[in-house]
């Protein structure tokens, strides 16, 4: 699954590299972004410009916006067989930016930080959708979508979030060859990916520095046990 994600780069290097416009009023870098923050998403509805929806995905006929806690992640494998999720994926399909992410050891809930070789930003595919409360306010949310582990990620969790590659970006907004898209929605290739074990600091949405990314043992460093 994906939990927690790092996008703790300037404002200018996202820019650079997803071609949108970041204002400073409302981007900040966060190295530990948490479920229920409004975070940086790029989407076909509004295109060259970084927007900021609330992580956990809410179904427009939901009746409580805390449906959005049981959905930050959708499963990659069923998101077009289930009713939920079928017309999101197909209409409503995000990028999340990112230079990490973190995975809790599932035997002994230790953290672990993921990202790719030379640290680069990259995209995990998501989908989108828009509610309404009681007032009429809208709100729009948002969920990573997870596929099976790589190598990399196995001995830590049996599920990891959709990396896509640089080249495959553009065709996960646009694309209308849902065959197509469901064939992006696969593991990242695990030798180009990196990890170590951080600080249990990453387990409170408070702590947001660089403190948590400190490695804790270097003996669990880049996979190396």
């Amino acid at each position: 699954m994906c939990g927690r994600f790092q996008l703790s780069v300037k404002g200018k290097e996202i820019s650079e590299r997803f071609n949108v416009e970041v204002f400073d009023e409302k981007y900040s870098p966060n190295f530990n972004c948490a479920p229920s923050q409004n975070l940086p998403v790029i989407t076909k509805a509004t295109p060259g410009v970084l927007s900021f929806y609330r992580w956990g995905l809410v179904p427009s006929w939901a009746k409580d916006i805390k449906t959005g806690f049981n959905l930050i992640n959708i499963r990659a494998e069923t998101i077009r067989q289930k009713p939920l999720f079928k017309k999101v994926f197909e209409q409503r399909r995000c990028l999340i930016p990112a230079n990490g992410f973190y995975e809790w050891r599932t035997s002994d809930k230790v953290p672990f930080r993921f990202f790719l070789k030379g640290e680069p930003l990259f995209s995990m595919a998501g989908i989108w959708d828009t509610w309404k409360d009681n007032r009429n306010m809208i709100v729009h949310t948002f969920s990573i979508i997870t596929t099976r582990a790589n190598n990399k990620m196995s001995n830590i969790h049996h599920r990891m979030p959709v990396i896509l590659s640089r080249e495959k970006e553009q065709d996960w907004l646009n694309s209308s060859d849902f065959s197509f898209l469901l064939n992006l929605l696969q593991p990242f290739d695990d030798k180009k990916m990196e990890m170590y074990r951080i600080s249990k600091k990453v387990n409170s949405p408070g702590n947001t520095g660089a403190e948590i990314i400190k490695p804790e043992n270097d003996g669990e460093q880049l996979g190396l046990f």
